[in-house]
């Protein structure tokens, strides 16, 4: 099972694998990874990991002294997509789908739960939304209620500290959450209410809280000087506008923080900052495109890197177009030099196990999948642990090149684009334009096998160019992208789509007569309103687990958004108006089929609670009614947002690869 490296010694790589490129099937993209993101227990003795069974993730815990493994999950329709260690003992998990189009999604799935490293204890701390909604006759007056981990604990096997709204239904309080028993703590009593983020001293003490106003437009942060003091408001945002203030974590003194902020720059930068003078201090890390610490919507996003035990700064991070890290803690820069040293062909992160000697590493590049190492100091060697998904050699896969493109007012935006492995310099490509969900989302980014790269590789394999670009209100680049995406949906935010496929015919490689849409969730949307907004363009389109009309989507009781106050208040603001009955219907696809003529493609899952199956349907019947019905449909049985059944996934994309084929590929007759 294990490869020793001895980092002492000269590390020669294997012989390198032909250039020529093996076939790249739809199983080999869709099929579930073999192992995923294997975490240390905290004496670093076990290790637990997520593996395919039954079609699904589940979870398993290896025994690293007797190499014995332990299945704990066995779950058939849903995947485990997050697991932490409780001290050595215990793991906490959720559930949802790991084929999401913008990345794993706990809302058709979620709860919070417990299982022992041996499986003899289990414990469901939260339900699921599913269950919520099975638990109530009057779905209209549903308050989903729950825990979610906020971190685990040092030298603690039985207790974690959750946030959870059981007292306010639009307040995350804070919890000590004792996962054997069920019991909790509430740790914030007195506190601002519709909270939704904390910051701890080193010492666990709740002294920064980040909470929304009445109608959700601003957010104010509090701070207090200890456990004891009051709070006082110490900023306030509007978190369509900013700039974004975003406290991090609290320095060794307890007293200063660093908080991640784009006030005058064009970024989140990470910044000193005194709470008690309410003043900023020195600029300590920033990325000119990119965002640190927190993005413009102020959601977590690579940045600031510390101790587990400790809480000491050791570095910080960016997922920039190519991740970068860089240490302040000379430990731990020797060691990332020693692995980098011995794997010098992959972006390599590493974790330290709390109470051990033993580091877990991770490395990965748009070739390579992620592949995971032990690394034992005090031997000073390196154990090869396994590949997420070693049927994928770098000779089937192709480059992930990043790319920037100028939108029609300005905005500068990057992406990726890939091309065939035998594309030659001036070769026009049939060209498909993938979209990624959300939209305020990122979804791809270099080195991992997101839905958007997922698509690119398996059509690039098939002689396609394929461009996945991001677009204005993509969060993570920037304060003027994020922000000027706010009333824009169906209007400028479609224009980018378009822009960047001219970008690709500008470039040469696009073949501006063979240009393809392609996208699911927020990516379905946009395919529908691009195809009705510039019907001459677009040669086709692909939409997968659509919205056809946005006033629906967050007014009905069929899809999860409706449940929660603060998600239809963001939608509002997408959308640019006061409430969900004055959204106008040029933005609403299913108002606009009599313009949409080229050919489309559509597909949906029959138990998707995002993006409801009504949706769909009523685009489809808009589409008949319009006289220009898809030119296929596949309804996904038992699927939700994003398939989870490899069977269903080679259906789907069968049939898709047919209808690109015929539309746009190099033997189609139009």
């Amino acid at each position: 099972m294990f490869r020793r490296i001895l980092l002492a010694s000269c590390f020669t790589l294997a012989a390198p694998l032909s250039f020529a490129q093996a076939r790249l099937s739809i199983e080999d993209l869709w099929r579930p990874p073999q192992y995923l993101n294997p975490t240390l227990s905290h004496n670093g003795r076990y290790f637990a990991a997520r593996f395919p069974l039954n079609g699904r993730l589940n979870l398993a815990v290896v025994d690293l002294e007797t190499m014995k493994p332990t299945v704990l999950t066995n779950y058939k329709d849903s995947d485990v997509v997050s697991v932490d260690w409780v001290g050595n003992e215990r793991l906490v998990f959720t559930l949802g789908k790991f084929n999401a189009p913008s990345g794993p999604f706990r809302e058709e799935g979620g709860g919070l739960f417990m299982v022992s490293r041996d499986g003899k204890e289990s414990r469901q701390l939260s339900p699921t939304f599913q269950e919520m909604l099975r638990g109530t006759d009057d779905k209209l007056s549903l308050v989903p209620r729950g825990y979610e981990l906020y971190r685990t604990l040092p030298d603690n096997d039985e207790e974690i500290l959750a946030t959870g709204n059981m007292v306010e239904r639009n307040t995350a309080d804070l919890y000590r959450l004792n996962v054997r028993t069920g019991r909790a703590t509430l740790l914030s009593r007195i506190r601002p209410t519709r909270s939704f983020d904390w910051v701890l001293d080193n010492n666990l003490v709740p002294r920064v809280v980040t909470a929304a106003e009445k109608d959700y437009k601003v957010a104010v942060v509090y701070y207090r000087k200890d456990g004891d003091s009051p709070w006082e408001e110490i900023y306030r945002y509007e978190q369509t506008k900013g700039p974004t203030f975003v406290p991090l974590v609290f320095e060794q003194d307890n007293q200063t923080l660093q908080v991640a902020f784009n006030g005058g720059r064009p970024t989140m930068a990470v910044f000193r900052y005194d709470p008690n003078a309410k003043k900023f201090g020195e600029m300590l890390a920033a990325h000119p495109r990119y965002d640190m610490g927190a993005d413009g919507e102020g959601q977590d996003v690579p940045g600031v890197l510390t101790d587990f035990k400790t809480g000491k700064v050791l570095g910080y991070r960016v997922e920039a177009e190519k991740p970068q890290t860089v240490w302040v803690d000379e430990g731990y820069a020797r060691i990332q030099r020693m692995i980098d040293a011995a794997l010098p062909d992959t972006y390599n992160t590493f974790s330290r196990t709390p109470d051990g000697d033993r580091l877990i590493v991770t490395a990965r590049s748009d070739l390579s999948q992620a592949r995971w190492y032990m690394l034992d100091e005090k031997k000073r060697t390196l154990q090869e642990l396994f590949a997420s998904r070693p049927w994928l050699k770098p000779e089937m896969l192709v480059a992930q090149h990043p790319f920037t493109y100028k939108t029609r007012d300005g905005l500068e935006i990057d992406g990726y684009y890939f091309l065939p492995k035998n594309y030659k310099s001036g070769d026009k490509l049939p060209t498909i334009v993938h979209i990624h969900g959300g939209p305020a989302a990122r979804a791809d980014t270099w080195g991992r096998l997101g839905f958007g790269v997922r698509e690119a590789q398996l059509f690039a394999s098939r002689g396609y160019a394929v461009v996945v670009p991001n677009y204005r209100i993509t969060t993570g680049l920037g304060s003027r992208i994020y922000y000027s995406g706010f009333g824009t949906i169906g209007r400028q935010m479609s224009d980018d789509h378009e822009d960047a496929a001219q970008w690709a015919i500008a470039e040469g490689f696009a073949d501006p007569k063979r240009v393809c849409i392609s996208g699911a969730s927020y990516g379905g949307y946009a395919t529908l309103m691009a195809l009705a907004r510039a019907p001459n363009f677009w040669k086709c389109g692909i939409s997968g687990l659509m919205v056809s009309n946005l006033e629906r989507q967050v007014t009905s009781p069929s899809g999860d958004t409706y449940y929660f106050e603060s998600a239809v208040e963001f939608w509002n603001k997408i959308v640019g108006a006061e409430k969900p009955s004055q959204y106008p219907h040029d933005v609403s696809p299913v108002y606009l089929a009599d313009k949409i003529k080229a050919p489309l493609f559509v597909y949906a899952g029959d138990e998707d609670i995002r993006t409801p199956l009504e949706q769909t349907r009523a685009m489809r019947n808009a589409l008949e009614r319009a006289g220009n019905p898809p030119k296929d449909v596949y309804i996904g049985e038992q699927e939700g947002h994003g398939f989870g059944k490899l069977e269903h996934n080679v259906e789907l994309y069968t049939r898709i690869l047919k209808f690109l084929e015929e539309q746009i590929g190099p033997g189609s007759k139009n």
